[in-house]
């Protein structure tokens, strides 16, 4: 029996080192992004600095174990099979979480899974318990708020919820105070960030920057490098009243020491701002290790700690052998955190993922235009018309004078950003110094507080009030906004639901249901590594995209762009004649999973369209004006024409798939052959649209196709009007016919577009 729970926690070690892995791979982003995303420093230095801070934070986290232990159970009610039956259902549950929300590219977050896991097994054991009459060691029996930790499971779902407005608020404010203080053109380390080459009053540049890196650099001493390491072995009850008892003085003197040092610093023309950002990622990436590190190891830990107190006193009784342990607080052994922390270190140095730290927050929060990942919803359109409306309502009883003032030092368009910069250095400050000090108060209040939460609406905030969201973006990412609040609420019903029934069945099945847990855990590991791997080999079109946003030359951007509608056209022809291969045979053979299948990728292949047109519209603003004109008519051919091929699709697959699924005959044979024949020559002729064929063959080529099409279709008109055949499979297989003189059609225009717009 002992030996069957040592394979248990042997397991939960296991799994916490990979959660470790893909944890620190998957959130490196709250942490690097602001550095990253205002070029502070080249990308080594920065995960150097968040690295030196992960291991720091690691070491130090030992306090937020005991959310684990007894933060959302009462452990001394709870035997040690109940315990370990939780813990190895929170584990499974969260490989579970985690390889499907990877597979539908929904956000997650650890910090919320781990919670709601927690609270969804404790609950479900609880109820078990009530159900079988559990009673207190004075014989009265338990209710549901004896068995969980009610008041401090409210607290910690509130804190994470709630920090969702409070980020997303301070963020809005603090950024709108800084930008009103600094705009976008300002004096530092001894440049001027104004495209007018204006340099700003020396002195007066020196003292803004100067206390507003004091202010920044006090806050994070305080919060980090005092507030959170108060539970930890390094301060001592002396050091630890002392700064109870001059907190304000601390604090003030903090100020008024940095402000000075900072000014000094950048009127001697050095980089403050960037050590601010270095600074703060440093202490954000100690924030997310000491608050996170419980979501990734403090399960496993508590369940070494369970294990090893059965082994000394339980004499063999799993099942009545409480856990009274678990309530102390946690004094978890320094080497397991070092150990910890180096392989934090590691996962971040070498994660290709972490590598790949283009992330959603960037992308969302950006000055300049881009990519939108992501559409336009119904409710986003509400709350941009409702906000205008109301923002309009506020402008009119602000004074003009005052609005015009406003407006000047919101002057984007004056500024010059870093080569690849998403934002200025100012913005990355504020980021990184509000989300680490949310972050490590809610550590030092023992609140796992959700470092994805916390530094994704932060970052949010601030762009809002940077007026990063243009009439023309505001819509997609406020959808984009909404997707992930929405993955995160999501995430924590899934969790609950999920872990419950997990838990569950392990109480009631067992070691066989602990056995075969352990086992789709394993594979599920396997088949997302593996996934992963086929699915990290990055987007061309993508690559460029970026390169054209980042070419400073007009000249240069209209070569990169020719790359980029050539590269995106040649795909999407490929995909067509792909889905049309894939979709006529599917019809002809009665393969409905296969129609099912080549629906849902059309419907893809639409909304990347969508999206590519929006991309390379960007990029058209970006060249010679004068051609920009000339070859908007040939580009919007190219896109209109590839997006009225894919429609043919959708008109093609919907009624073939209704026919295949409701079972109908299907087409005769010998019209299905010949029309085949027809099919093989549309397939070879986009094959060679594909090759560096000329132009006016293959739409000369094209054009006889179509005629024969239209004769046949003629002839099977006929034959439904004299013969005596199945109406509703001819009428579908006309539609298909059709459909394809009209996908002839579109590579025709296609063709006709390309070649007028890659001339020169």
């Amino acid at each position: 029996m002992n030996t069957l729970f040592l394979g248990i926690v042997i397991f939960l070690i296991v799994l916490a080192v990979f959660d470790l892995v893909v944890g620190v791979s998957n959130d490196a982003v709250n942490f690097l992004n602001s550095a990253i995303g205002a070029r502070v420093a080249r990308y080594r230095t920065i995960v150097i600095i968040a690295a030196i801070g992960v291991f720091a934070g690691a070491a130090l986290s030992n306090g937020m174990m005991d959310v684990a232990r007894h933060g959302i159970m009462t452990p001394q009610y709870f035997s040690f099979y109940a315990v370990m039956c939780v813990f190895l259902a929170v584990m499974v549950t969260d490989v579970v979480l985690l390889d499907v929300f990877n597979t539908l590219g929904m956000p997650t977050s650890t910090t919320v899974s781990m919670v709601f896991e927690l609270l969804g097994g404790t609950f479900a054991i609880a109820l078990l318990q009530i159900l079988h009459g559990a009673t207190a060691a004075d014989g009265t029996l338990l209710s549901l708020g004896d068995l969980l930790n009610t008041e401090k499971a409210i607290s910690v779902i509130l804190s994470i919820f709630l920090s969702v407005a409070i980020a997303f608020a301070l963020g809005t404010l603090v950024q709108w105070a800084a930008r009103l203080v600094f705009t976008f053109t300002y004096r530092v380390n001894g440049r001027t960030t104004d495209q007018t080459g204006k340099m700003g009053n020396l002195v007066a540049s020196s003292l803004k920057i100067g206390i507003f890196g004091g202010l920044s650099v006090t806050a994070i001493v305080w919060f980090l490098l005092i507030n959170g390491l108060k539970s930890s072995s390094l301060m001592t009850p002396e050091l630890k009243e002392m700064v109870n008892q001059n907190t304000w003085w601390i604090i003030g003197g903090g100020i008024v020491v940095f402000s000075i040092l900072m000014t000094l610093l950048s009127a001697m023309k050095l980089p403050v701002l960037k050590f601010v950002v270095l600074l703060g990622t440093f202490a954000l990436a100690m924030a997310f290790a000491g608050n996170d590190l419980v979501n990734f190891v403090g399960v496993p830990l508590t369940g070494l700690e369970a294990y090893q107190d059965y082994t000394d006193n339980g004499h063999g009784d799993a099942h009545n052998f409480m856990m009274r342990s678990l309530m102390d607080s946690a004094h978890t052994p320094a080497p397991y955190l070092i150990a910890a922390g180096v392989v934090m270190v590691l996962a971040l140095v070498f994660s290709k993922k972490a590598q790949n730290v283009v992330k959603t927050s960037v992308d969302l929060s950006r000055q300049d235009e881009g990519d939108e990942m992501f559409g336009s919803s119904g409710v986003a359109r509400t709350l941009v018309r409702t906000s205008r409306s109301i923002a309009n309502s506020i402008a009119a009883m602000i004074p003009r004078s005052m609005a015009r003032w406003i407006d000047s030092r919101f002057n984007a368009d004056a500024a010059v950003l870093k080569q690849g910069a998403a934002f200025d250095e100012i913005r990355a400050a504020v980021n990184l110094v509000l989300a680490g000090a949310l972050v490590a108060l809610g550590t030092s209040l023992k609140l796992p507080l959700s470092t994805t939460y916390v530094t994704f609406m932060v970052a949010m905030g601030a762009s809002l009030a940077d007026r990063a969201w243009s009439r023309e973006s505001a819509v997609f990412r406020i959808t984009g906004m909404l997707s992930v609040i929405g993955g995160w609420f999501i995430t924590a019903g899934v969790a609950f639901i999920l872990c419950f029934l997990v838990c569950t069945i392990l109480y009631y099945g067992a070691f066989v249901a602990m056995a075969a847990a352990i086992m789709l855990a394993i594979f599920l590991l396997v088949r997302s590594h593996l996934r992963y791997g086929k699915s990290n080999k990055g987007n061309e079109a993508d690559k460029l995209f970026t390169q054209i946003l980042h070419a400073g030359d007009k000249t240069e951007c209209w070569a990169l762009l020719r790359k980029h509608v050539d590269y995106t056209t040649s795909q999407h022809l490929r995909q067509v004649s792909e889905n049309y291969v894939a979709l006529t045979n599917a019809f002809f053979y009665e393969d409905y999973r296969t129609l099912r299948r080549t629906t849902v990728l059309t419907e893809s292949q639409r909304k990347d369209i969508k999206r590519q047109r929006r991309k390379q519209i960007i990029a058209l603003r970006r060249i010679d004006p004068v051609l920009s004109v000339e070859k908007g008519t040939w580009y919007f051919l190219i896109i209109n024409s590839l997006a009225q091929m894919v429609y043919c699709l959708k008109r093609m697959g919907e009624p073939c798939r209704e026919h295949v699924g409701n079972n109908f005959s299907p087409v005769p044979s010998s019209y299905a052959n010949e029309f085949l024949v027809v099919r093989n020559e549309i397939v070879h002729l986009f094959n060679r649209a594909l090759s560096a064929e000329s132009t006016t063959l293959i739409r000369e080529d094209a054009a006889k196709l179509q005629s024969t099409l239209s004769s046949y279709r003629q002839r099977i008109i006929h034959d439904i009007q004299t013969k005596h055949l199945n109406i509703e499979s001819m009428t579908v297989f006309l539609n298909l016919v059709q459909e394809s003189q009209e996908l002839l059609s579109a590579l025709r225009h296609t063709m006709r577009g390309k070649s007028k717009f890659e001339k020169s």
